[in-house]
């Protein structure tokens, strides 16, 4: 299969300055397309936006916080008013919590949680199929849901429900813009070699084994394996693909 090129488009990245968001940037911007860096961390947006620059890409940032709407409509106005258009939106960001019990967890945990996890995504969505739907030429969507979000994920009410609903909505938005040529997808990860995750190895080393025995292949994933994935769903390589939770996961919920 050849390489997907995005050689005219423009993609927008939230929870871009880090971890798999970050790294599928990169790779939207080696493929060729136009990136903007959305993050709550504005500094370090700029940061990832200038790395493609330097390497000869087109990019710019924008801060957001993706559980208020009028910034949501600001980095879709922003992509627009920067590079014309927008083609592909990987929606990335989201937030994870402490392992807690259901009973016990904190109702602004939960509200926190789902605020930005799948209200963030919502929003997201929102502003991101307007914008295509005036561009009259499709487009592709892919929202970050997780393995949790197609199995049942103990110790993590809020977190497991904010995915679940990840993949409903991602479904819902399939079946209304398919007639539209927009396509939307989700990317369902494991456990991912992030900078959070080799905190939390480092905190306790005994985690980093247990982790990898969960996945077929034992071993963690890496970011830019995550990467591939969403390339792949936004390009014209899945043409004939919507509405389809990828499981990116070593293999852990497929036994």
């Amino acid at each position: 299969m050849q390489q997907q090129s995005f050689e005219g488009k423009v993609a927008l990245v939230t929870g871009g300055a880090g971890g798999i968001g970050r790294v599928t940037a990169l790779a939207f911007a080696q493929a060729g397309a136009a990136v903007v860096v959305a993050d709550r961390d504005g500094s370090a947006a700029q940061l990832v936006a200038k790395e493609i620059t330097v390497a000869g890409g087109r990019a710019a940032a924008v801060q957001v916080d993706v559980t208020r709407s009028d910034d949501v409509k600001h980095m879709v106005a922003f992509t627009v008013e920067r590079f014309g258009r927008l083609d592909a939106a990987f929606n990335n960001a989201g937030i994870e919590v402490e392992a807690q019990p259901t009973h016990e967890c904190e109702e602004d945990t939960f509200d926190r949680v789902i605020g930005v996890n799948l209200k963030g995504v919502w929003l997201s969505m929102k502003h991101e199929l307007t914008q295509m739907l005036a561009q009259g030429s499709g487009g592709a969507i892919v929202n970050t849901a997780s393995v949790a979000g197609l199995v049942g994920a103990p110790m993590m009410p809020a977190y497991c429900g904010s995915k679940h609903g990840v993949i409903g909505l991602t479904k819902a938005a399939a079946a209304e813009y398919g007639r539209h040529k927009i396509r939307v997808n989700a990317v369902c990860p494991g456990v991912i070699n992030t900078p959070m995750m080799e905190r939390a190895f480092a905190a306790d080393p005994r985690r980093q084994p247990r982790m990898e025995r969960l996945h077929l292949l034992k071993r963690v994933g890496e970011p830019q394996e995550i990467a591939n994935a969403v390339l792949f769903l936004c390009s014209d390589a899945a043409s004939f693909v919507t509405g389809h939770p990828m499981a990116v996961d070593g293999g852990m919920v497929a036994v």
